[in-house]
């Protein structure tokens, strides 16, 4: 009976009407959100085509930023000029005054000539005493060098000795390559360790950092060589990583000045005929009072300048002590020859003074020079 009733009793119905849909107004909606996520996407593409366009052109300037220099310039000069020094202190700080000049302004190489005509060609030897001849050469060459070595490689280059005795007091060169335990750089000098390493990898090398560099080469320890860092390096292990490169990468691809080399010439001739460049230098500059004008002067483009300086007597001394040269006037063996500080008010200017004033005017002229060639060839 119960069931009956239950099954017989009508369902309650919601009293509450249906809500009507505003399809009107759900198709603005839709339309709406459709427009604003066709923006979002319009603009998150133009966010990553400026940011495209950014990372191109931050990476064009870094490559014109690091685009490394291709010229070389090299100065000569007679050994002899250390013997206008009184005294040993006096030849190792007029020595000093020499490396600093040459790199104030970016020389890559300093010859050094016998005027007597003397086949020097090594700096090794004893130390015979100031004001002996033939000897000022291999002094200069020995100064030059130590300064040019970054500081925690000297200990393994240069054992002690009576030429290098004052060389410590010494103003330092601080070029780019010089570089303290903690500095970041791209690359860096070093010696090559006499360390066992397993089969297939690279030698160790001391680069003047809390860790030792392994290089992707076996090479025989104590060499110096010029060593191109990993960009990215993992700070728990134990060694950095590198790769060895030419001297010259950077300054040719890093676009830094990398110190100078120092080479011997037995004489005037020597300097020209024993360039360490396979087509020699195709722009050479003689230095004299009986030379032109140097502000009337310019350069044209080349690939390794050579700039020479005379000694006490000026060049005409060393062409007269030359063997291998017939010529008297010393003009006709220069492609330019000039005076690089007309008017000048003392008689005489010494050398290490003459390195100052030359290039220091010839470095503008330089740059106009190579300034000139890029934007010519930008505009074709």
């Amino acid at each position: 009976m119960s069931t009956c009733a239950a099954a017989k009793r009508p369902q309650t119905v919601s009293s509450q009407p249906e809500e009507k849909v505003d399809w009107k107004r759900r198709k603005a909606e839709v339309k709406e959100s459709k427009k604003q996520r066709k923006e979002a996407k319009l603009i998150n593409q133009l966010e990553k085509q400026k940011q495209q366009e950014a990372e191109e052109k931050a990476k064009l300037e870094k490559g014109q930023n690091t685009k490394g220099r291709a010229y070389t310039v090299s100065v000569a000069l007679p050994g002899s000029v250390l013997d206008n020094a009184q005294s040993t202190e006096l030849r190792t700080y007029l020595a000093g005054q020499i490396a600093r000049a040459c790199v104030v302004f970016c020389v890559d190489e300093i010859v050094v000539f016998d005027e007597q005509g003397e086949d020097v060609k090594s700096v090794e030897g004893e130390f015979n005493g100031v004001g002996k001849k033939g000897h000022a050469c291999i002094q200069l060459a020995r100064i030059l060098q130590y300064l040019e070595c970054p500081q925690y490689l000297r200990k393994w280059f240069f054992p002690k000795h009576q030429d290098l005795q004052y060389a410590g007091l010494l103003n330092p060169l601080d070029s780019p390559h010089h570089m303290r335990i903690d500095e970041e750089s791209d690359y860096r000098e070093g010696i090559v360790l006499d360390r066992p390493t397993k089969q297939g990898q690279g030698s160790l090398v001391n680069c003047g950092m809390r860790k030792d560099v392994r290089i992707d080469k076996q090479l025989q320890s104590g060499l110096r060589v010029t060593v191109q860092l990993n960009e990215t390096q993992k700070q728990e292990s134990r060694i950095y990583k590198g790769v060895v490169v030419a001297p010259h990468v950077p300054r040719t691809e890093g676009g830094l000045y990398w110190g100078y080399t120092v080479r011997l010439a037995s004489c005037l001739s020597a300097v020209f005929t024993e360039s360490p460049y396979k087509e020699g230098y195709d722009l050479t500059v003689g230095t004299s009072e009986k030379g032109s004008n140097m502000d009337q002067t310019t350069l044209t483009p080349f690939k390794h300048l050579l700039v020479v300086f005379g000694g006490l007597q000026g060049l005409e001394a060393s062409v007269d002590a030359d063997q291998n040269l017939d010529v008297t006037d010393p003009s006709v063996l220069f492609d330019i020859y000039l005076d690089t500080c007309p008017g000048q008010g003392s008689r005489t200017i010494r050398t290490e003074e003459a390195i100052l004033i030359s290039m220091a005017g010839l470095r503008q002229k330089i740059t106009t020079a190579f300034s000139e060639v890029s934007t010519g060839s930008s505009s074709n």
